[in-house]
């Protein structure tokens, strides 16, 4: 008896092909392989950055790229390009993923946002208020913003190779805390790391965005005009001094989060969809000879495709190239600093390696737990299902791996001085790696492994 659309066709060779690339697909998709991704780049930056390459690596990054053509051009750096343009698709998936917490997820339900909310504060006025003890004025100051940030991909990437041991609840604690975090490091690099602002081109800004709205309101839910108009707000971030960056933010949250067919209307719409197309294939079982049965294929198809949000779809198609291409060209580009091994003892107790290090290691822990603690014994929130302090001890030292948001937010700082950018960044990368270890090693002793 034949099969309703045929039998599957498999190639000679697809078969071969697909036994190699499913298992790469399984890899790709797991939690653990963007942290160890990011981790093996910025291991290889530092590689270059003390080897014999290293003038190379600096000259690479220092070629300029323009775009453009005559009248209208653009030309900055390798660098600039990577951290002004690469990163703010990386801040738009970011943005996308806070639109969605806030809305449907995690934060929607204000009684379970409460305690990721409270432990992301404390998370980051703990860790400013350490730093500045350390650098009280003076250039050094410019870099208060570096500890405040968690890296989200370190973080669950180290969290996941823990697997059952640790429940899934504080999974969902860390992304909830992470996305805090990010909103807040997102507004500190708005109002604090902004150079001379040109009203000219905050004009140009407000007129964007509220453009994009006006599309958001009257239902168009097409990506294609809303990603064109992102492309000029990121241009006039650019020229107003805010950083481009936030460009992708302000995008993500005027994408559409209501999809254009409702799900009940999806149901009744496919079901008629499938009886022409079983009409189709009766008359004809060639799909390409039968213009009926492929219209209405594709049909199917934008059914598919309507029936998801806008912001949904965007998120899922950006989410393995921010996570796996532009995050680890970030990291081979910032992370590369020279280590002067007789001269280490004198990096690391800089005031600003301190002050650095200092916060993401103590000032996440006592933020992020002591919060936490003091809220729950107010009666303010309560721990989740399957939580204990002792889980939200850990989260609070993985909350130390600070690595991406910090790193960009120490170039920011410290733009115009290199020698405190350097004690910056080997605080950041000092830090994460002790916070993540400790992290680790914390759970894995402490936490009781829940019943399978």
């Amino acid at each position: 008896m034949k099969k309703p659309f045929g039998n599957e066709y498999v190639a000679p060779w697809e078969k071969a092909f697909d036994q190699v690339l499913t298992p790469l697909d399984e890899f790709i998709h797991r939690q653990t392989t963007s942290g160890v991704l990011l981790m093996f780049c910025a291991v290889l930056a530092i590689y270059i950055a003390n080897s014999p390459w290293n003038e190379a690596y600096h000259h690479l990054l220092e070629l300029p790229f323009t775009v453009g053509f005559p009248g209208f051009q653009l030309s900055k750096s390798l660098h600039h390009w990577i951290n002004d343009g690469l990163m703010a698709i990386f801040f738009f998936v970011v943005g996308l993923e806070l639109k969605r917490e806030i809305l449907v997820g995690e934060l929607a339900d204000i009684k379970l946002a409460i305690l990721p909310i409270v432990a992301a504060i404390g998370g980051m006025v703990v860790p400013v208020l350490i730093y500045i003890s350390f650098n009280p004025e003076g250039d050094a100051l410019n870099g208060w913003g570096v500890p405040m940030a968690t890296d989200i991909a370190f973080a669950l990437g180290t969290l996941a190779l823990l697997g059952s041991r640790v429940p899934k609840g504080l999974l969902t604690f860390l992304v909830a805390l992470a996305i805090v975090d990010d909103l807040g490091a997102v507004l500190v690099i708005a109002l604090f790391y902004t150079e001379t602002l040109n009203l000219t081109a905050l004009l140009v800004v407000a007129a964007l965005l509220v453009l994009l709205v006006v599309l958001n309101l009257g239902g168009v839910r097409s990506s294609v005009p809303y990603l064109l108009l992102g492309l000029l707000l990121w241009i006039a971030m650019l020229k107003s001094g805010v950083h481009a960056t936030l460009a992708g933010i302000f995008l993500a949250f005027t994408i559409p989060m209501q999809p254009k067919y409702d799900p009940k209307l999806f149901l009744s719409r496919i079901n008629g969809m499938i009886e022409q197309i079983k009409e189709a294939y009766a008359r004809e079982g060639n799909i390409i000879k039968n213009d009926t049965l492929r219209s209405q294929v594709q049909s199917l198809g934008e059914g598919v495709r309507l029936v998801q949000a806008p912001a949904q779809t965007l998120e899922h198609r950006l989410h393995l190239p921010s996570a796996y291409l532009i995050i680890p060209i970030f990291a081979l580009a910032n992370a590369g600093i020279p280590i002067e091994w007789a001269s280490l003892g004198t990096v690391i107790t800089h005031p600003v390696s301190m002050g650095i290090g200092a916060g993401l290691l103590i000032g996440k822990l006592i933020g992020i737990a002591g919060f936490s603690w003091v809220a729950v014994k107010l009666g303010v929130t309560s721990l989740p299902q399957g939580l204990n302090f002792k889980h939200i001890v850990g989260a609070g030292l993985m909350g130390g791996i600070g690595f991406t948001m910090s790193i960009f937010v120490a170039e920011l700082g410290f733009a115009h001085n290199p020698e405190e950018l350097l004690m910056a960044k080997t605080g950041v990368l000092f830090a994460s790696l002790f916070a993540g270890v400790s992290g680790f090693l914390w759970l894995y002793f402490t936490a009781e492994k829940p019943d399978s």
